[in-house]
């Protein structure tokens, strides 16, 4: 390679766009950089329309990553503008392209580059989800025109990985999701507290992340009116930007008479209100309906906190695995039930302490060791 060659040009949300997948993509670049690998960074120029954007802004309010190259010269849904991308990416002269893939809205744009970039470019795709949680009948046909133009497949999970099989008979990597390096570190619960104007006597129950209707954040709101939770001293925090009405989680709660035991915050979260919340929180919930992975569970490890999560793929592996919580069923009473168990002194206290030593086999470094080996044994299609 030349002395200017890229090793990796990724693309996919990076800053200035904002959410989970944006600071993944930051956090994989970095780590691949620690490993002597140069990296840059393509992002979007406009990501969604307006009308497709059901959240207050695809922007950030934080500051741009240091040590990391983004630069912005994809427009998702201007075709007339994608040559200027694939000029670009064949001026950054990249040996590998990492399709970032999420949602088959970018399967028009991904394609197109990636049957206009150079023979000699390897192209890998990194998936994110490959079923959406809110499916369309299009969907399908949509994955599959995106894997006629990738070399190879990795994700962050094995359900995902079973669901691209059905659709991509090609090289396919099974990963996991790591830890994020770059949140701020654990607070003193008790100053956490203070710091949020919480009961210091009381106990929190956090739901966290943008709310879709595939989270079931109806079931973890009904459980707190069940008879196992009736009496305790236990509050729910739900903190995250509402992508549905927000009206029937606010009913919701007034029907049942748990305004003064459950919180709503539809708001968007910063570093240090995740720093915040997870340290004076003492469990986290996800009673979701449908997951391939999780983006909170890897945020619950890092800041020690036990989870309570939903009989599902997606969510069940790790927890089983590792001890660092329970599994319930997707019914009010048993997630009650699950939330009083885990509260219990030992049992709470046994899955922190299998937290603490199962965190380290979620690094980012352990995964890109893993990801680039795989990487590197790929071949280009000759076709």
């Amino acid at each position: 390679m030349s002395q200017n060659t890229l090793d990796y040009l990724i693309l996919g949300p990076a800053h200035p766009f904002r959410g989970g997948i944006a600071e993944t993509q930051h956090q994989f670049a970095k780590a691949l950089q620690k490993q002597g690998k140069k990296v840059g960074l393509l992002t979007f120029t406009k990501l969604y329309p307006k009308l497709l954007f059901p959240g207050k802004t695809q922007l950030s309010t934080e500051e741009a990553p240091e040590d990391l190259s983004i630069y912005r010269a994809i427009h998702a849904y201007h075709p007339l503008q994608w040559a200027e991308a694939v000029r670009f990416i064949h001026s950054q002269d990249p040996a590998v392209v990492v399709f970032r893939y999420y949602t088959p809205f970018l399967s028009f744009v991904y394609h197109w580059i990636g049957k206009r970039l150079s023979k000699k470019i390897k192209k890998i795709a990194l998936v994110d989800n490959w079923i959406p949680h809110e499916p369309r009948g299009i969907d399908q046909r949509l994955n599959r025109l995106f894997t006629k133009s990738m070399d190879a497949f990795t994700c962050l999970s094995p359900g995902v990985a079973e669901q691209i099989k059905t659709d991509f008979k090609g090289p396919l990597w099974e990963g996991f999701h790591p830890i994020n390096e770059n949140l701020l570190p654990r607070l003193d619960q008790k100053k956490a507290k203070t710091k949020l104007n919480w009961d210091t006597e009381t106990t929190y129950v956090l739901f966290f992340g943008l709310i879709r209707k595939y989270k079931g954040l109806e079931l973890l709101i009904e459980a707190f009116s069940q008879k196992p939770l009736f009496n305790k001293n236990v509050k729910l925090y739900v903190a995250g930007e509402c992508y549905e009405d927000s009206q029937k989680y606010i009913q919701l709660i007034d029907s049942l008479g748990l305004t003064d035991r459950i919180i709503l915050d539809f708001n968007y979260k910063t570093k240090i209100e995740i720093q915040e919340l997870f340290s004076a929180s003492d469990i986290v919930a996800q009673t979701y309906h449908t997951a391939t992975q999780s983006g909170v569970t890897p945020i619950a490890y890092h800041y020690q906190k036990p989870l309570l999560v939903s009989n599902i793929d997606g969510l069940r592996g790790p927890i089983l695995k590792d001890q660092s919580g329970v599994v319930v069923e997707k019914n009010n009473l048993a997630i009650a039930e699950g939330i009083v168990s885990l509260l219990e002194k030992k049992q709470w206290e046994t899955c922190v302490e299998q937290i603490k030593k199962s965190s380290s086999q979620y690094r980012w470094s352990s995964f890109v060791t893993q990801w680039n080996a795989f990487v590197s044994e790929t071949k280009i299609k000759s076709n």
